[in-house]
């Protein structure tokens, strides 16, 4: 059993102001060649397939064509993420052709998508993102947590799981494999600038122990590839095929990462499809990274003006770049200058050398810190103390009800 692993499209994104559903588009002709050329059994897409709840019409119509095309060569299942409208991207899920299946609804979340096979079949759990305010009465998860939802999802899940197992027994046919789809924090997990916070009573994560059972974990959500878990039983694997327990290999979580760089965060990660193959007879998932295209490199630079314009920036003209120029005073004219030379620069800041003795400056405020810690720190800076507990929790409460608002636009 092959299995291609993507998630994070984010189809609709810029970056920096700049459109990307051309790069997005070129990500997706690449994964239509890699089905075309080497086939396999399903291609899993685990959530934000959009950037956003409404996108636009031009990113609705690539999705479109590319299911379409997709769905020509093999079996494809779609689960929206946190950035996703569920109800937008399952719009017309129950008229879809057989090989297009958008699992948006959870109520269908412990009922797999069945890939059969002549070794035994594949059952593939594919969750929705999982908003603990939205699901958690529906799953009857006792507490207002991710941790607490998808551990009554996982629970419904390994529930059909064994009693599938317990069928194919009986009747004499190999046990199934089992895949869960899931669009989570992972614990562990490594994250960028670039995704959104989904913190939900101060807590955004899942332990990996919570997927305990199944042979693989479709992660989305992180931008970078990487494996999550400690290698203990169903808490994810060291390598790439796990560790054995008893009869069955632990479970492997991992993330597949975003197809393009979204943040400069990402700017060494190396962006990848995974390809996981299920053996016969109930040997570990091995894992192959295939390389995405780069359309465009995403690089940074720094130094003083005149090196940049000269040999030093002579590598990066066609680059996305993050320019830093360290002069000790502004240069005239200094965006027309770095432009004229980096057409694509997409982020131009003066950062001169700071002055020994110098009082420090203003903290910068960028896209990696905590909403929360910054609110904290302006209450402290304007009241001279620090936020009480109860303070604490009236700034969490606010900040995770204006991005439930978001999420629901």
């Amino acid at each position: 059993m092959r299995l291609l692993h993507t998630s994070d499209w984010h189809l609709g994104r810029t970056l920096h102001g700049v459109d990307l559903l051309d790069h997005q588009a070129a990500y997706l002709e690449h994964l239509v060649d890699l089905v075309r050329t080497d086939p396999v059994d399903a291609v899993l897409v685990a959530g934000d397939v959009y950037d956003r709840a409404i996108p636009p019409v031009e990113a609705v119509q690539l999705l479109s064509a590319t299911l379409a095309r997709l769905a020509e060569h093999t079996t494809v299942v779609l689960t929206p993420g946190n950035h996703d409208s569920a109800a937008r991207l399952g719009f017309g899920a129950e008229l879809m052709r057989e090989r297009v299946r958008v699992r948006a609804q959870v109520g269908d979340l412990a009922t797999p998508v069945v890939l059969p096979s002549e070794d035994g079949d594949a059952l593939v759990y594919a969750l929705p993102y999982l908003d603990p305010d939205v699901v958690r009465r529906r799953l009857d998860a006792p507490a207002r947590s991710h941790e607490s939802v998808m551990t009554a999802a996982t629970a419904l899940v390994r529930a059909d799981l064994a009693r599938r197992t317990a069928e194919a027994a009986a009747a004499g046919r190999s046990a199934p494999r089992s895949v869960v789809m899931a669009h989570a924090f992972v614990i562990g997990g490594e994250p960028s600038d670039s995704e959104r916070d989904i913190r939900v009573g101060g807590v955004d994560h899942v332990p990996a122990g919570v997927f305990a059972g199944v042979d693989y974990v479709a992660l989305g959500h992180l931008h970078g590839p990487q494996v999550v878990g400690s290698g203990r039983p169903g808490a994810g694997a060291p390598g790439e095929a796990g560790g054995a327990h008893g009869d069955r290999p632990a479970t492997l979580l991992r993330y597949s990462g975003s197809p393009l760089a979204y943040s400069f965060s990402e700017l060494h990660q190396a962006k990848s499809t995974t390809l996981v193959e299920l053996p016969r007879g109930g040997g570990a998932p091995v894992v192959t990274l295939l390389p995405a295209p780069v359309p465009r490199r995403l690089a940074e630079i720094a130094g003083p003006l005149d090196e940049l314009l000269g040999p030093a920036g002579a590598a990066h003209t066609e680059d996305w770049l993050r320019v830093t120029v360290t002069d000790a005073h502004r240069p005239p004219d200094l965006f027309r200058r770095v432009r004229e030379r980096f057409p694509h620069a997409l982020v131009i800041q003066h950062r001169p050398p700071e002055r020994t003795g110098a009082a420090p400056g203003a903290t910068q405020v960028t896209a990696a810190h905590d909403p929360l810690e910054v609110a904290a720190e302006f209450v402290a800076h304007v009241c001279g103390a620090e936020p009480t507990d109860a303070e604490h929790t009236v700034l969490r409460r606010a900040y995770e009800d204006v991005v439930a608002l978001d999420r629901s636009a």
